[in-house]
């Protein structure tokens, strides 16, 4: 295993102290586990919190700010945080306005996220929580009981996040959240695994002439293994799945092309290219596309794709203001 790491046991840590050390006036760490809140915390407004398993990065750490999170829980590489650190971070972040929860759906982050809210309402705090689960590639899977939540998570932080800047009310906040969720869709692929530091060895094995189509964020398998196609091949087989599962058409949409941590932006770029060729043979407006890394998994070389039906509200929330490491508007 090669990684430019200090030790096994430090690298979230470290890693957390070193995104709040470049970023000290967007973020800052509780002592209680890492745990990254606003520097400026806001009032009178609904507060945001998410997280999971590191990993993901820029996610979540780096959508903490304006427009977006007011706090996210970084639990160990491709594990849930624990609830008392959750716990903590509702803590900090709560306004008299109520704080939402966005989850995504893997069984130990639904379990901790729940028993952080349990814990939170003890102490009068009103929460909420919506569960993103925008994979269409599997049903269920090691880590889930109904499908995964994916990259299409950084649209709800972003829509729900503007609509909580405006003021409005908890249940507004979900309920803009759950538009988000009932209207993304996302599917993945790999061709090269990723390494945990705490395993030392890739988590899956892949011939050089082979992928994984429908793969999860932590490595999970997806559809199928078969002979790796070219980028227009792929790119058509993941949206045939996206597209047959939600009605898009005349739609506008927004799409993202999110890398898996190791694949060149030249290649995204690529697969955005035909994204977009196909979107327009059908029909499919494109108002707004990001290509970049927003969710990854490590150093996995792979993508995926998230397409989001918009309507005007959503639009306009898409455009509001945001500020925050990972994400500017």
């Amino acid at each position: 295993m090669k990684k430019l790491i200090n030790a096994v046991d430090q690298v979230e840590n470290q890693m957390i102290s070193g995104m709040v050390k470049a970023y000290p006036h967007y973020l800052t760490k509780l002592n209680c586990g890492n745990v990254v809140v606003r520097t400026e915390k806001k009032s009178g407004k609904v507060a945001l919190i998410s997280g999971g398993g590191s990993g993901h990065e820029p996610a979540h750490g780096g959508y903490v700010g304006t427009g977006m999170l007011d706090a996210a829980v970084a639990g160990a590489v491709f594990t849930s945080p624990t609830p008392d650190q959750i716990y903590e971070g509702i803590k900090e972040i709560a306004t008299d306005k109520g704080v939402l929860m966005v989850i995504k759906n893997y069984t130990g982050d639904v379990m901790n996220f729940e028993m952080a809210r349990e814990m939170a309402e003890m102490e009068g705090i009103k929460v909420e929580q919506v569960i993103v689960n925008d994979d269409v590639a599997v049903d269920n899977s090691l880590y889930t009981v109904g499908r995964r939540g994916v990259a299409g998570t950084v649209f709800v932080h972003k829509i729900a996040g503007a609509l909580a800047e405006t003021g409005a009310d908890l249940e507004e906040v979900k309920e803009v959240a759950e538009d988000v969720i009932a209207n993304v869709r996302s599917m993945g692929m790999a061709i090269r695994p990723c390494t945990v530091p705490a395993a030392g060895v890739p988590g899956f094995e892949l011939k050089d002439d082979e992928m994984e189509v429908g793969i999860g964020i932590h490595g999970e398998p997806g559809t199928h293994r078969e002979t790796l196609k070219t980028a227009d091949e792929i790119t058509d087989m993941l949206l045939d799945k996206i597209l047959a599962d939600l009605d898009y058409s005349g739609a506008e949409t927004a799409v993202m092309i999110n890398g898996a941590g190791a694949t060149p932006l030249m290649e995204l770029f690529i697969i955005n290219n035909r994204v977009a060729d196909v979107l327009a043979e059908k029909g499919i407006k494109v108002y707004k596309t990001f290509v970049g890394e927003y969710m990854t998994s490590l150093e996995m070389e792979g993508f995926s794709i998230s397409i989001l039906r918009l309507n005007d509200r959503l639009k306009e929330l898409l455009d509001a203001p945001a500020d925050t490491p990972a994400f500017k508007a």
